[in-house]
C-alpha cells in the first residue's frame, strides 16, 4: 500500500513540476530581466539597447537593467552569457563578425554555436577615414603612403578579431601594404583616441561617421554601393577591393533557453525592429536597419560563418 502512494505522490508531484514549468513559459517574464552591453558605454550596442529598454519595458511589463561586461572584443560578455542560466532573464547585445571570427581564431570561453540569437535589428558598413589636417587626401594617397612606409601608419578599429580587424586585414592583404593596427575597447574609445589626433587613420562604423563627418575625411566605405550619407566617397569596390562588410548588432540568449522564451523575446524585439520611429531614427544615424527573427538569424549566422571563414583563409595566406 505504502508503494503504491509513493507511486500517486511521485506522480503527482511530477504533474505539478510539469504544469509549474508550463505556467511560468506561458507567463515570462516575471521579474527584471538584464541586458547585458558587451561594448564599452556610448558605443552602437550601448545606445541601441538604452533605446530599447523603455520599449521592452513596455512590451513585457518588466524592468530591464541594462548592464556592461567589457572587454576581449565583447568575448568576456558572450562567455559570461552562454554560462549564464538559460531562463530568458539575461540577455546580451552580440556582433557578427566579432562571434563568428574570435572562436575561429583562439580560445575565448564560448562557441558561435552556443550563442542562441533572438533577433537581428541593426547594421553599420565601415569606413576608411584620416583626420582632416591627414596629407592624404584620397585612398590611392593613403595606400602609398602605407606602401612607402611599412607599419608606420597607426590604424584603429574596435576590438581585435573584429570586423573592423578583418577589414583591415583585408585591405593589407589586397593592397600589399602593412599597417600597424591598434585595437580599442569600443567605438567610443576609438572615436576619442582618434579625434585626439593619436591615430593616421580609423576604420570606423558608419554612424560614427556620420556624426564626426566634419572631423574626418572618409576615403572609402565597405557597402556594395555608395551610401546615400556620404554620396562622394568611394566604395572600396569600386577601387578594386573585394570588401563588401559590415557589422550587424543582434541579441542572443544562452544555450537551453526554452523556445517559448526566445518566442516572447523575439516578438518584443522585431516589434521594437520594425517600428517606423525607429527606422527613420536609425537611418538618421547613419545605421542599416534590419528586422531578422530567430530562425532567420540562425541561418544567417550560419551563412556569415562559411563567409568569414573563407575570408580568414584568404588573408592568412602568405
Amino acid at each position: 500500500m505504502g508503494h503504491f502512494f509513493r507511486h500517486v505522490a511521485a506522480a503527482f508531484l511530477l504533474t505539478a513540476l510539469g504544469a509549474s514549468s508550463a505556467y511560468s513559459a506561458e507567463t515570462f517574464p516575471t521579474r527584471a530581466m538584464t541586458y547585458m552591453v558587451t561594448f564599452n558605454p556610448g558605443g552602437q550596442s550601448d545606445r541601441e539597447a538604452r533605446r530599447q529598454e523603455p520599449l521592452l519595458k513596455e512590451l513585457l511589463g518588466q524592468s530591464v537593467l541594462v548592464d556592461y561586461k567589457v572587454g576581449g572584443g565583447g568575448a568576456m560578455g558572450w562567455k559570461e552569457l552562454v554560462g549564464s542560466k538559460p531562463d530568458g532573464y539575461t540577455f546580451a547585445g552580440f556582433n557578427i563578425p566579432h562571434v563568428i571570427l574570435q572562436p575561429l581564431l583562439q580560445e575565448v570561453g564560448y562557441k558561435t554555436e552556443q550563442l542562441v540569437p533572438v533577433c537581428i535589428f541593426q547594421r553599420t558598413f565601415l569606413g576608411l577615414a584620416v583626420p582632416l589636417d591627414s596629407p592624404y587626401q584620397t585612398l590611392e594617397d593613403f595606400i602609398a603612403a602605407a606602401k612607402a612606409a611599412p607599419g608606420k601608419l597607426k590604424l584603429c578599429g574596435s576590438g581585435s578579431l573584429s570586423g573592423h580587424h578583418i577589414a583591415v586585414l583585408s585591405l593589407q592583404k589586397q593592397g600589399g601594404l602593412r599597417l600597424t593596427y591598434i585595437p580599442e575597447t569600443g567605438s567610443a574609445t576609438q572615436m576619442t583616441g582618434f579625434l585626439g589626433g593619436h591615430y593616421d587613420a580609423i576604420m570606423a562604423n558608419s554612424d560614427d561617421l556620420c556624426r564626426f563627418k566634419d572631423k574626418a575625411r572618409i576615403l572609402a566605405v565597405t557597402s556594395a554601393e555608395r551610401m546615400t550619407l556620404f554620396p562622394d566617397v568611394p566604395t572600396f569596390k569600386e577601387k578594386g577591393f573585394d570588401m563588401v562588410l559590415s557589422i550587424d548588432r543582434g541579441v542572443a540568449v544562452p544555450p537551453g533557453t526554452p523556445t517559448p522564451v526566445i518566442a516572447t523575446l523575439e516578438k518584443a524585439f522585431m516589434d521594437i525592429a520594425r517600428r517606423p520611429e525607429i527606422i527613420s531614427a536609425q537611418e538618421k544615424e547613419g545605421f542599416s536597419p534590419v528586422a531578422m527573427g530567430h530562425e532567420d538569424s540562425v541561418a544567417y549566422i550560419e551563412e556569415m560563418t562559411k563567409f568569414y571563414g573563407d575570408i580568414l583563409k584568404d588573408v592568412r595566406k602568405k
